[in-house]
């Protein structure tokens, strides 16, 4: 029996392993579950979701050339949630959405204009020695807090 990506399957898991759990279905088919693919939730430890002979209903995610299947539990959670109504997602359905809003223009010193309303009639050297100066004003203001800092760190000195 061929099986196709997409079909749901009933099957029995039949071993587990570190990283995921083998099931068969009764027409012989085998597959495995992965374990990324066991629960929306993080599974630390499949044996703590998942035993031995535990009958599950998984979905196919892939079939590769060489016959190895690939089973899905967690795509079976999702296709039922969108099947019956779940009171979070109604809740989130239900929530008007935010409209986007730009953020709002930066007034601290860092807020570069490039053409203040008292500039409108300045020339561009004039624009250009201005921002120069705002410029090596706030480089000074930094390096005068990197050395306050280092010196604070004890700046290397003492013995080694």
């Amino acid at each position: 029996m061929s099986i196709n990506v997409g079909a749901v399957i009933n099957g029995t898991v039949t071993g587990i392993t570190n990283f995921g759990a083998f099931v068969e279905t009764q027409d012989g088919i085998k597959g495995m579950i992965h374990i990324s693919e066991v629960s929306r939730s993080y599974v630390d430890d499949i044996k703590s979701v998942l035993k031995v002979g535990q009958a599950v209903k998984c979905k196919v995610i892939s079939v590769s050339d060489d016959g190895k299947i690939a089973l899905s539990i967690k795509q079976m959670e999702s296709a039922d949630n969108s099947k019956q109504p779940n009171r979070e997602r109604n809740r989130t359905q239900n929530r008007p959405r935010k409209k986007y809003e730009p953020a709002p223009a930066v007034t601290s010193p860092g807020n570069f204009e490039w053409q203040s309303s008292s500039d409108k009639g300045a020339s561009f050297e004039d624009m250009m020695s201005k921002f120069k100066r705002t410029s090596e004003d706030k480089m000074s203001d930094l390096k005068r807090g990197e050395t306050r800092a280092y010196s604070r760190r004890g700046n290397g000195g003492g013995r080694k």
